[in-house]
């Protein structure tokens, strides 16, 4: 290597190494510092998926963690939007109702009638009938109980789909037949990081089980275990150990190799990768891991180091035999980490230059330990958490705290706030008014198209203003003379006057315009001599006199009285002109017969 201009230093006069701890990088010719951040350094995977049992299509919930990584984020969207609706509400009440039309008015009624939780619940006077009533109070109060009762059932959901069940984790003793049901593939990858290659290892190749110094202690060739081998990477030589169909029957297992010094590639190194997986053999997509990267030991307080010399660098992991009930009995190994033992390493210059420039210290040696805990087996099995009645009985909860806590706020506004109590009369009374003042129009344009303009006393159409009509007394003219006919031409009048009863006793009503232009061809008449006599023996009774509150507008209630009475009036009018014109066929058959 070209000796870097800095965090280098050179051995044997024409070699070059970098400082302890840090890895020469060929590429730009530097030598940079060896580390490690806290999310790489160690990743476990069980191999079973927790997240909720819906299709991926439909729902994931690994997706939705990502927006709400807590119930606080549905509690903090309900809190501003139920803020956010009463403002709403507040600055509304500031608008002009006007006579209806306004389109504040039309915002307030429409949040009056979203008055569906309170409605029966209002203020209400002693000895009074309970009426629903629709305010805009209670409107306002409504919809921000159902934002609520909808953010904490969104929270509840929440919650028991996160922590709908608790994972147990039962240890049963293990005897053969267990164990030698677990069929597993794993593979086990080590890389040393450093600049050496697969040409500076030695020694793998034997595999060792059992205990050194006891009974059960074996040596094995590492062939009938697994299949291995070294590959160069980037980042150092790879050893690949890989076992089709596992069948782990001791407790130890370990293997070791060691880096030697080649010309120009001493053997050193700043780290260890590693990345254990087990997958069953028939369900490969269950698979369990653990991977990291091993810096230095603790004892070194954090300090670069550089591994090099014959003390070995012990990694050794446990396997743990785990059947999962809840997956169809699933049997799966999982792999953790249990211990790193540093070997041999320098955190000095001189240190460093003097190991490299010694052969004794020219080793790397690396000893990968198995741990296999045969004597227990782990179950996992699933324990729901909640079932449905305790699920009913927080959403009753949460109905209850929702419509109590805003009814609480109603019954303190109304009874702090008079004027909160009959709100909507207000509203109401305006509406009623725009109704009343439409079907007036209604009625107006009705009698216009039928008899025409002059039928209605004159009014401003259009309008928004109702004005008040004042009705005559005198516009309903009632004859009270009657004009007899002299003996000369009454036999003359007798033919006209059975036509004119005639027509009475066909018609249910006399045509005024009829009855006018006969009295006048009558009088016009030189031959015939009226004599005008009063009648006063039968009194008619004056029109009905109209019932006008003073002050007020003419609603449309009045108007339909006073029609009434007029019709009325005018049936009293028919009886006594049918009175008159029986007397007058009488006095006719008497003068004839004379």
């Amino acid at each position: 290597m070209q000796c870097p201009s800095t965090n280098s230093f050179r051995f044997n006069s024409s070699l070059c190494a970098c400082n302890p701890g840090f890895l020469y990088n060929a590429t730009a010719n530097i030598c940079s510092p060896f580390t490690v951040s806290g999310a790489d350094e160690f990743l476990v995977g069980t191999g079973v998926d927790y997240s909720i049992n819906f299709p991926e299509t439909i729902l994931s919930f690994d997706s939705i963690k990502k927006y709400t990584q807590s119930q606080g984020v549905f509690l903090g969207a309900t809190l501003v939007m139920i803020v956010t609706w009463l403002l709403f509400c507040f600055f509304v009440r500031f608008g002009d109702l006007g006579d209806g039309r306004t389109p504040w008015y039309k915002i307030r009624w429409a949040i009056s009638r979203l008055d569906i939780c309170f409605a029966t619940r209002h203020w209400l006077d002693d000895q009074k009938v309970l009426k629903k009533r629709k305010t805009e109070l209670g409107g306002a109060f409504s919809i921000a109980s159902c934002i609520l009762f909808i953010g904490l059932f969104a929270a509840l959901l929440y919650q028991i789909i996160s922590k709908r069940t608790i994972e147990v984790h039962s240890v049963v003793a293990a005897n053969a037949p267990d164990l030698t049901s677990f069929h597993n593939d794993m593979e086990f990858n080590i890389t040393t990081i450093s600049t050496m290659s697969c040409s500076n290892i030695r020694g793998l190749g034997t595999l060792y089980t059992g205990n050194p110094g006891f009974l059960d202690f074996r040596t094995n060739p590492l062939s009938t275990f697994a299949n291995f081998s070294c590959q160069n990477t980037t980042k150092g030589p790879k050893v690949t150990l890989k076992c089709n169909n596992c069948q782990l029957l001791r407790d130890n297992f370990y293997t070791s190799w060691h880096f030697l010094d080649l010309p120009n590639t001493p053997a050193s190194a700043v780290g260890f990768e590693f990345n254990l997986t087990a997958k069953d053999h028939e369900r490969e997509h269950h698979m369990s891991f653990v991977s990291g990267i091993l810096k230095n030991g603790s004892g070194n307080n954090g300090k670069f180091v550089t591994f090099r010399g014959r003390d070995p660098n012990i990694l050794q992991f446990n396997l743990f035999p785990r059947i999962y009930r809840n997956k169809r009995d699933l049997k799966l190994i999982q792999p953790l980490l249990h211990e790193f033992l540093p070997g041999s390493s320098f955190d000095e210059i001189n240190q460093l230059r003097g190991s490299l420039q010694s052969s004794n210290d020219g080793f790397v040696n690396i000893t990968f330990h198995l741990n296999f805990l045969s004597s227990y087996i782990v179950e996992v099995d699933n324990q729901n958490v909640s079932g449905p009645v305790g699920f009913l009985a927080d959403l009753g909860g949460l109905y209850c705290i929702s419509i109590g806590l805003f009814f609480y706020l109603l019954v303190q506004f109304e009874y702090r706030f008079k004027k909160f109590r009959h709100e909507d009369s207000i509203m109401r009374r305006i509406r009623s008014q725009r109704k009343a003042q439409e079907r007036w129009d209604k009625l107006r344009k009705y009698v216009i198209f039928t008899w025409g303009r002059g039928s209605l006393p004159p009014e401003n159409e259009g309008s928004s203003k109702k004005r008040k009509h004042h009705i005559r007394k005198d516009t309903i003219s009632f004859n009270t003379k009657v004009s007899i006919p002299d003996e000369k031409k009454f036999s003359q009048e007798k033919g006209e006057a059975r036509g004119v009863a005639c027509c009475f006793g066909n018609s249910g009503s006399i045509p005024v315009e009829r009855i006018s232009s006969q009295v006048a061809q009558n009088e016009g008449s030189g031959d015939v001599k009226y004599e005008k006599e009063k009648v006063t023996n039968n009194d008619i009774p004056l029109p009905p006199s109209l019932e006008i509150k003073p002050g007020s507008e003419l609603s449309a209630s009045e108007i339909q009285k006073n029609l009434q009475n007029l019709y009325e009036y005018n049936v009293m009018l028919r009886e006594e002109l049918i009175v008159a014109q029986s007397m007058l066929h009488t006095l006719t058959s008497k003068a004839s017969a004379s």
